[in-house]
Parts: C-alpha cells; structure tokens; sequence
C-alpha cells in the first residue's frame, strides 16, 4: 500500500475510534469536545509530525488555551467596563502574548497557540451552563481533549507506517 494510501485509511479509522471515544466513554467528562482533539491532530502534522509535532501540539495548544482562559477571565473582570470592546481587546491582548511568548523555542509556532487559545473559547461557550461561563472549569477537559488528539497523531502515523511496511513485505 502506498504511504498516501496508508496514512488515508490509518486517519480514516482512527477517526472513527476518536469520535466513539468522545461521543460514548469520554462523553461526560469532555462533552462536545471531539473537535478540539481533530484540531490538536491536525496541528500535530501541521508542527511537522513526530515527537516534534506532538510537543509542539500539546505545548503551544496548552499555553494557548492558558492564554485564552485569562483573556476570558479579563474579559468578564477588569475589562468589562469596556463594553463591546471587552472582548476585541482581551482577543488582542491574549495574540499579543502569545506572539511574544513564540521566542520561546518550546512556543515558536504561533498557529499552535492559537488553535489553543481558540479551543478553550470554544469549550468556554460551549460547556456555559446555567452559572455562565466557566473558562477555568474548561480548561482541564480542553487540555486533555489537545493531548488525546496529538496522541492519536502519533498512532496514525505509526498505523500508517505499519501498513506501508506490511504492503512493502507482501510485495
């Protein structure tokens, strides 16, 4: 099987593994959170795959998503009084540091901490329940969900090469 072939049927059907995990077993705990895994999977092979792109994956998307908890937090706290500037601004602080924080070589791809950032929003709005907005409470389940999907990265490669292998040998 060739390696394009190979990485399209390991994707394939660890998506559908990703999906089950996120819609059944893992559904209390991360509920909804299934795209956060895909964006960490894709940031993974974004980051240049391996180990290099899982870490850069978990890293940036984690830091990211610390950012973003803060920027929500300044949002409903000390930013509030700027109306509907609160959350243009707290956006523009929070790309702000992680910008800077991309000198960091742990942190250099900035994508990767936006993906964050953007995760825990998401999963900020969408776990809100009757109290409001929680981004603290959403930032353990966003985290988790970024390292499952940069884990199954990994593991689809890994498939992949297998495949690719076991053709190769029947060759």
């Amino acid at each position: 099987m060739s390696a394009y072939l190979a990485l399209a049927v390991s994707v394939g059907l660890l998506a559908v593994v990703d999906t089950w995990l996120f819609g059944v077993p893992l559904a209390g705990f991360l509920p909804g959170l299934v795209w956060v895994s895909f964006i960490a999977w894709g940031c993974h092979f974004h980051s240049g795959a391996g180990m290099k792109g899982m870490t850069t994956a978990i890293a940036g998307m984690t830091f990211g998503a610390a950012v973003g908890v803060a920027a929500i937090v300044a949002l409903m706290g000390p930013l509030a009084g700027l109306g509907d500037f609160a959350g243009p601004v707290a956006v523009g602080l929070g790309a702000f540091v992680i910008c800077l924080a991309s000198k960091i070589p742990l942190l250099a791809t900035i994508p990767a901490s936006v993906y964050g950032f953007a995760a825990v929003a998401g999963a900020t709005f969408l776990m809100a329940g009757e109290e409001g907005m929680d981004p603290v409470g959403a930032f353990v389940p966003t985290v988790v969900s970024v390292i499952i999907g940069a884990l199954f990265g990994i593991v689809s490669e890994k498939l992949a090469g297998a495949l690719t292998k076991e053709a190769a040998a029947g060759d």
